[in-house]
């Protein structure tokens, strides 16, 4: 298996349902990189000062109580150990501030969640061709993506 495949994907997303499609989504594109779920953006910061390897993507929903998606976000980004992680924001949001906003706090990607399960697997395929099929992802030099 080659280092793209064995950098996990952390997913921050409140919803269990939106997890589990999104996972779904990941398998039909044949995504074999091993996937951590994290509830909340706390849940995602501390599963971030433990995980090893580092997560090659992150997926961020915007929307969640407590910590939510662009403090995260924020969080992620000015931590010097995580800030060349790829973040995706995955969120149903089109507002222009998010948007804006998001890029603004260093976000890699802005994807509108589709509304429909097709979509999302149409999304996430294109997400899998781009992230780990064409980009080239940095890696730390300890070896942690």
């Amino acid at each position: 298996m080659s280092q793209r495949e064995t950098q996990p994907i952390l997913i921050v997303e409140d919803s269990e349902d939106d997890f589990e499609a999104t996972l779904r989504a990941f398998q039909r594109a044949k995504l074999k990189n091993p996937v951590r779920w994290a509830a909340s953006g706390h849940e995602a910061l501390e599963a971030l000062a433990v995980m090893t390897p580092r997560p090659g993507l992150i997926l961020l929903d915007l929307n969640m109580p407590g910590l939510d998606g662009r403090k995260t976000l924020e969080a992620i980004k000015s931590n010097p150990d995580w800030r060349k992680i790829p973040v995706v924001i995955l969120t149903t949001s089109d507002d222009e501030r998010d948007i804006e906003g998001c890029y603004a706090l260093g976000a890699n990607t802005y994807v509108q969640k589709p509304v429909d399960l097709d979509g999302l697997f149409a999304a996430i395929q294109r997400l899998k061709e781009y992230w780990f099929e064409i980009a080239i992802l940095p890696v730390d030099g300890d070896g942690r993506g």
